[in-house]
């Protein structure tokens, strides 16, 4: 049988007396006349921990630990009428650290009779560290108070000997296997250390463990995406087990889903009857049932709410058969109200609110120092004030400080493998930059940014629209200002116009100056609105036909910073019209689940021929365009049309403006793959580019056909005369205009 052994730090005080505590948990701690007794009443205590409560048996973490001494001089604070000063003398206070290396061989020290634990990398630094660690213990204490941790006469390290405890727990644990098919304990320590330790979370833990241990209710967690639901669940599931007095080792809280109660089952009847198992099971050993989704509840195991999931545990909450606490958030919770009324109803409800800004810096801040001590790093405070302030600015929607934890602690883990080890603000900007693409010219409010600068960088992609270009700057720069609405898109803008004037192109250049900076360089989600014509296209938009997010929605989520293009929207069904009002007011489209997709980071473009068939001649010329904001506004109602940032009418292409879209789109070729590798320069007469200006525009598609035209008359033929003759490199080719037909003529480069 194995055998645990149990590190306790003996010491005598002035009067004679030997107190004895636990290195791994202080607080267990016996005081005798002799040392052997003080162990006595420790093992005595141990063994009946194994046998009632086996869950707090302390695991020794420090393997071999060696016991050293180190003298702190700390100086004592004195209150006078509310207010601190230090005393003029120092307190000299001995501290015997435990020390020695973790299982996963990183060096640990303990100091019980202080309560400070922590970790180190060099061996040479312990002394350093241990009295950096003392006098932050010890800060503003008074000499009264400090008085108790004056040098004992002398100290000893002895062991306490008990069987495994881990073997105990083996040997106790009772069988549930249908509870082990569903779910899975939340006090195992696999589990719990995948949560964060939920900072800033008292009020919302207590009332928890209040609810569900002294009035044993069934409670529902509502909040939004990020506010701390489940770390604050798995605090107070850890705090109950420790109240808890069983005589044998089980967990009260096991964690699933909808999904996984059903997974496995494609019989019918058979999830019942696996799941009726499991609540028994649960039920003998008087557990909670945690589950991370209300709305899964609804949605899984039958065609509709009424014989789903959630109606099937409906009696057994009300009956108070079972205990359960499940999360969800506000718009989740109405859903749930509205298909199954019974399932919220049979629960209480307990807020967990997103926090004021200055709460959640202070959770960064202790996430940061949590890091520095453990992982040995170096964290600027101005990286955590940077890490707070773009959420602010840029996502504003995320409820803090979820999504900024997990970015922080990314950043970490990063610098953790790198060798500088240091995380400042210029590493949270770039990563900022890597993750939403925007550039740094926006993250940084001293880096200026020019209407002319964003102008040419528009007007060299869109050719011939100098009015369209403005406003696309104008939305740019209002963003850069800081000036948008953060609870709207950036920008919801119809662009109206004949086809093949640049309305596609014009999207995908604003998509490519404001989020093309990060890894992810194609920013601009498409969607052709006629596939959401006739009844049921406003429900194709959102769901699939499984009732999952669509691909559409999907894109999104998983990059919310982009330009959201709808194609064609006079196509599209009525009912999808109903959908984007609220897309285009608040930045949110919700499902029939409660499930909210944020467009806030995004720029809304739809496109639009209305009105291209009148008051003026398409194609070549400068004739007076027709009223295009006239006819758009005659086709949406009034309150679709209000939501519009503006309607950006794009006028027919001029000769002049084409000629040089095909001058474009003969440099494109020159620098494609295939002719820069073999060392050709192409160069063209004048003459060529007029020739596929000519051939690839029509009056009906604009110049949308331009690039069939390069292929033909320029692509394909130098495709064949470089297959032709494989030494055909490092030369200039000129290409000139015979007859109509280019020819190639090879010059040396």
């Amino acid at each position: 049988m194995s055998v645990s052994r149990i590190p306790v730090l003996l010491w005598r005080d002035l009067s004679g007396l030997w107190t004895g505590a636990v290195v791994e948990s202080p607080h267990l701690a016996a005081i005798d006349r002799s040392p052997q007794g003080c162990l006595d009443q420790l093992r005595a205590h141990l063994h009946w921990l194994q046998r009632n409560q086996p869950w707090n048996v302390p695991e020794p973490e420090i393997l071999e630990g060696s016991l050293l001494r180190v003298q702190v001089n700390v100086r004592p604070e004195v209150v006078a009428k509310q207010r601190r000063m230090p005393a003029e003398y120092e307190v000299r206070i001995q501290a015997p650290c435990i020390h020695g290396r973790t299982a996963s061989g990183m060096f640990a020290c303990s100091i019980p009779t202080i309560g400070v634990w922590f970790m180190y990398h060099d061996a040479e630094q312990l002394r350093d560290m241990a009295s950096h660690y003392v006098r932050d213990a010890l800060r503003g204490l008074s000499a009264q108070r400090l008085s108790r941790h004056l040098p004992a006469l002398e100290y000893e390290l002895e062991q306490v000997l008990l069987t495994d405890p881990r073997e105990r727990r083996s040997q106790t644990r009772p069988a549930l296997p249908a509870l082990e098919a569903v779910a899975e304990p939340i006090g195992e320590r696999s589990v719990r250390k995948q949560f964060p330790r939920p900072y800033e979370r008292d009020t919302e833990i207590s009332d928890l463990v209040t609810r569900v241990h002294t009035d044993r209710a069934s409670v529902l967690l509502v909040g939004e995406p990020g506010s701390g639901k489940t770390s604050v669940l798995v605090a107070a599931s850890r705090e109950i087990e420790r109240k808890r007095e069983s005589g044998d080792d089980r967990r009260l809280f096991w964690q699933t889903s909808g999904s996984r109660l059903i997974a496995g089952t494609p019989y019918l009847g058979q999830w019942e009857e696996r799941l009726e198992e499991a609540l028994e099971q649960l039920a003998g050993i008087d557990g909670v049932l945690c589950v991370e989704n209300l709305l899964e509840l609804v949605r899984m195991g039958g065609h509709d709410a009424s014989d789903s999931v959630g109606a099937f545990l409906v009696p057994y909450l009300r009956m108070g058969e079972l205990r359960m606490i499940a999360e969800a958030t506000p718009a989740e919770v109405d859903a749930c109200r509205r298909l199954l009324p019974s399932l919220a109803e049979a629960m209480q409800v307990l807020p967990v609110t997103p926090m004021p800004h200055a709460n959640a810096l202070r959770v960064l801040d202790k996430l940061a120092a949590s890091a520095e001590r453990n992982q040995r790093l170096t964290i600027g405070g101005e990286a955590v004030s940077a890490v707070g302030q773009l959420f602010r600015r840029f996502r504003p929607y995320d409820s803090m400080p979820g999504k900024a934890a997990q970015f922080l602690t990314s950043l970490v883990q990063a610098a953790a493998n790198t060798k500088g080890r240091t995380v400042d603000s210029s590493t949270v900007i770039e990563q900022f930059r890597s993750d939403t693409g925007l550039p740094e010219k926006f993250l940084r409010d001293e880096l200026p940014l020019q209407r002319a600068e964003v102008l040419s960088f528009l007007s060299a992609r869109v050719m011939g629209q100098a009015a369209a270009c403005e406003s696309a700057a104008g939305v740019i720069l209002a963003f850069k200002a800081g000036l948008n609405d953060p609870r709207r898109p950036l920008g919801a803008m119809l662009f109206a116009g004949p086809t093949g004037v640049g309305k596609t192109q014009l999207a995908r250049a604003m998509a490519d100056y404001l989020f093309g900076a990060g890894a992810e360089k194609d920013r601009l989600v498409r969607l052709d609105m006629s596939e959401y014509a006739g009844a049921g296209g406003a429900e194709r938009m959102i769901s699939d036909s499984n009732g999952e997010p669509s691909e559409f929605l999907r894109k999104v989520r998983s990059q919310p910073f982009c330009v959201v293009l709808l194609d064609e929207i006079e196509k599209a069904d009525v009912g999808v019209f109903d959908v984007l009002l609220g897309l285009l007011d608040e930045g949110r489209l919700t499902d029939r689940y409660g499930r909210v997709t944020s467009f806030q980071s995004c720029v809304i473009v739809l496109t639009s021929n209305l009105g291209s068939g009148s008051g003026g001649a398409l194609g070549f010329g400068a004739q007076r365009g027709p009223d295009f904001d006239g006819a758009v506004a005659r086709f949406f109602r009034p309150e679709f049309y209000n939501r519009l940032d503006g309607v950006v009418a794009f006028k027919a292409l001029e000769e002049a403006t084409v000629r040089r879209i095909a001058d474009k789109e003969l440099a494109e070729l020159a620098a494609r793959e295939g002719i820069v590798a073999m060392g050709i320069k192409l160069e063209w007469t004048p003459e060529v580019a007029t020739l596929i200006a000519q051939a690839g525009f029509d009056h009906r598609y604009g110049a949308r056909p331009l690039q069939r035209a390069l292929d033909e008359l320029v692509a394909t033929p130098l495709a064949r005369l470089l297959a032709s003759d494989p030494a055909l490199r490092n030369c200039t080719l000129m290409a000139t205009v015979d007859n109509g037909k280019v020819n190639f003529e090879r010059r040396s480069s």
